[in-house]
Formats: structure tokens, sequence, C-alpha cells
């Protein structure tokens, strides 16, 4: 048992340094590529983007406040007392985020080039069955 999470250590460790690389092209780290992920699916306030993707307050104020100062995103007050902030991806930042999907999506046909669709599905089964496992401990 010990082999197979070792095996799916190294794997995760390949991953990232492939996430990373395709995230430097455009200049942004893995987190900043994930925020991107969410307000391009409507995900753009503050409250939502810390819920969906768990971050407290001042990691997400952060690299918000990084992807604005690259001119990725831009940023619009709303309410009535204008604090609450709407996030959306600009054209700058729109074609990082088509540019690192591209890129993210030939990475992964090239990982499973060599794989069925029977055996990307058992792959996804038996992931989703880890996961459910460790967060059980």
């Amino acid at each position: 048992m010990i082999d197979i999470l070792n095996s799916l250590r190294d794997s995760g460790k390949n991953y990232t340094r492939i996430l990373k690389s395709i995230a430097k092209k455009e200049n942004i780290t893995i987190s900043e590529w994930q925020l991107l992920i969410k307000i391009n699916e409507e995900i753009n306030t503050q409250e939502k983007l810390s819920k969906n993707m768990n971050l407290d307050a001042s990691t997400l104020s952060r690299q918000l406040k990084n992807l604005f100062d690259k001119k990725l995103i831009s940023k619009k007050a709303i309410g009535k007392d204008k604090r609450q902030l709407i996030y959306t991806i600009n054209e700058k930042g729109n074609k990082s985020f088509i540019n690192i999907t591209k890129n993210f999506d030939e990475n992964k046909n090239k990982i499973f080039k060599q794989w069925s669709d029977e055996e990307i599905r058992l792959l996804e089964i038996l992931m989703n069955r880890l996961n459910n496992s460790l967060n059980k401990i």
C-alpha cells in the first residue's frame, strides 16, 4: 500500500511541476490561475470565491490584488455602500486564460494519449474513492 501512496505523491509532484510551467508562461501562479478559472465561471465576489475555494480572506485578497496589479482582472464596487467588489477577467486576463487553458489541454492530451476512455473513467472512479477514504481519516 505504501508504494501506491508514494507513487501518487510522485505523480502529484510531477503534475504540480507541469502546472507551474504552464502558469509561469503567463506570469502567474497556479493559485492565481485557479482564481481566473472561478472568476470566469462567474464566482466573482470575495465571499463566493472564499467559500468555493476554501480560502481565508487575507490569502484571497492578496491573490486578487496580484491579479489586479498584473492587469488580468478588473473590479467594480457594488451595493449601497460600494464595499462589495465584483471581479471580472479583462482582455489581457482573458488572453492569458485562453493560453493557459490551451496549454493545459495539450499537456492533458499528451498525458492520456495512450489511455482508453475506459481506463480514464476507471482512474476517475478509483481516485474519487481514494479521496473519499482520505477525507474520512
